[in-house]
């Protein structure tokens, strides 16, 4: 039996000050561009001013990329455009600096921090900074098993929160997340499909490298016989998180948790952190007001559970390879947002506001 109870985040989980977003509407109602001529950027702004308790907002000054590593075993079916096991490769490039999300974090000057919950390879494949929070080798074929005993869900999630405190304690003010996975989107699905009530074809994408038709059927089979598992744990989150999801999928729901707690705001990317962030969702009602969705992906799953939290992506440019890629492609977004929102002038009492 597991001695976590969720049930706590519900009572530790405040919204955002209501207070401070009435103040930074009100301020920008006496900015001298019109309001609504910033489009969303007005209302990013304010709930970035909400979410720090400050008018006016200050700028994003130490944000962090964190991606959460796995390996899923629902891969071996054939799921993936990646072999199953492949993982590892993914994170060493992300490491040199080789990859993507590494090229624009470097540009944008953000650290990356990867976290190894549970890829498919050795424990010292990588430093200890990677790997301490590692709970076992790669996770169960939910198919026909559970991804993870429910004293492994728990520690996973256990170490979700501890790198939530983590990042706070740190100085971090916004986290861009996103995962490093292989069959991860497949896990994803099945947890969206299953919290969703829809069946499995609903759900079903094509993954980052655009899985051909027959790979589609596969996957699609596989969340079909997954759902199956899923539905008589529904009432259960952590049962959930270890009968289909996994033990980075179950750190990054932990992690959202502990972030809306810390009141630290996210950043999400693709279809894994929202199937991530919709099962925290139904743990704490309120923690999706601390989070962005940074991104559509063009996976159906992420926009069933993007719905479902009232999420509207700030960009939709295709992005599909994952890692945090589309997730951070929207932080300048925000930092326009938290500028403009801080740095326009006031008008003069009297004073129409500037013409569009």
């Amino acid at each position: 039996m597991s001695s976590l109870n969720l049930d706590d985040f519900t009572d530790l989980i405040e919204r955002p000050d209501g207070g401070v977003r009435r103040d930074a509407e009100a301020l920008r109602e006496r900015r001298i561009v019109p309001p609504g001529a910033l489009g969303r950027l007005d209302e990013l702004g304010e709930w970035l001013a909400a979410a720090r308790g400050e008018v006016p907002v200050r700028q994003v000054e130490r944000p962090r990329v964190v991606l959460f590593a796995g390996d899923h075993g629902i891969a071996e079916l054939g799921v993936s455009a990646r072999p199953a096991g492949s993982a590892e490769r993914l994170v060493r490039a992300v490491l040199e600096g080789a990859s993507p999300v590494a090229v624009l974090a470097r540009r944008q000057e953000v650290p990356v921090r990867v976290v190894d919950m549970a890829l498919d390879c050795p424990p010292d494949a990588f430093p200890e900074d990677v790997v301490r929070h590692r709970v076992r080798r790669g996770s169960g074929r939910i198919d026909v098993e559970d991804a993870l005993t429910v004293e492994e869900a728990e520690a996973a999630l256990r170490a979700g929160v501890a790198i939530a405190d983590e990042e706070a304690d740190s100085g971090t003010d916004l986290v861009v997340l996103g995962d490093v996975s292989v069959g991860g989107t497949t896990a994803a699905a099945v947890l969206i499909a299953a919290l969703c009530g829809t069946d499995a074809s609903v759900v079903t994408g094509r993954g980052g490298l655009a899985i051909d038709d027959l790979t589609w059927m596969r996957k699609c089979a596989a969340i079909r016989d997954a759902l199956r598992r899923a539905r008589p744990v529904l009432g259960d989150q952590l049962r959930l998180l270890a009968a289909v999801g996994g033990a980075d999928l179950a750190a990054m729901t932990g992690f959202l948790l502990q972030c809306a707690v810390r009141k630290l705001p996210v950043v999400l990317d693709g279809v894994v952190s929202a199937a991530c962030a919709l099962v925290a969702q139904r743990i704490a009602f309120r923690a999706p007001d601390w989070w962005l969705a940074g991104h559509f992906g063009g996976e159906p799953g992420q926009e069933k559970a993007l719905d479902r939290m009232a999420l509207e992506p700030l960009l939709d440019q295709g992005v599909k390879v994952g890692e945090g890629v589309g997730a951070l492609l929207a932080l300048p977004l925000v930092r326009a947002a938290a500028a403009l929102a801080a740095e326009l002038p006031e008008r003069e009492p009297g004073e129409e506001p500037a013409a569009e």
